[in-house]
């Protein structure tokens, strides 16, 4: 059976839910304190791209954000964090905002994303290794950083640069 999540720009009475679904999704504060400190950020926070997978009664159960990083001196999105509450996981909730993410993403100026996650779930959304593209982190280079063209746009080629730090 294939379930057929609604998927929605996140609103701010969605705020305390999104933090106590981003505790219960990684089991600790850390993420709830980076989720916190990219919201503050005027450089990284961009309004209207944090998605959020509901139920048929619109409570929040998955989300996905993008925010806005830098390969040197270009804008890129970075699509960090995305959560789903635990009983949800397995069910298509994460991967139905992260493609409501990305399809918004394709209609921006940013001519790619960079995701820092689960080696074998994003190449599923078209990622690739970072390093592919020539993106480097001093942290992260390996095969959790990767990187997806947005459009007909080059990927730029450099250091990553995130403005929150977790």
């Amino acid at each position: 059976m294939s379930i057929t999540w609604n998927t929605r720009v996140e609103t701010r009475s969605d705020i305390d839910p999104l933090r106590n679904l981003t505790h219960e999704a990684f089991g600790r504060q850390f993420e709830v304190d980076f989720l916190d400190a990219l919201r503050a950020n005027p450089v990284a926070w961009i309004t209207g791209l944090s998605f959020v997978a509901t139920t048929s009664d619109d409570e929040p159960i998955a989300y996905a954000i993008l925010s806005r990083c830098h390969v040197d001196d270009v804008p890129v999105l970075s699509l960090s964090p995305v959560a789903v509450l635990p009983a949800y996981q397995r069910q298509g909730a994460g991967g139905a905002v992260v493609r409501a993410a990305l399809a918004t993403a394709r209609d921006r100026p940013e001519p790619a994303v960079v995701v820092l996650g689960h080696a074998e779930y994003y190449p599923r959304f078209g990622f690739r290794q970072a390093t592919e593209f020539g993106i480097h982190h001093p942290q992260y280079d390996g095969p959790h950083l990767m990187a997806l063209a947005l459009g007909n746009h080059a990927v730029p080629a450099g250091n990553l640069t995130f403005p929150v730090t977790g």
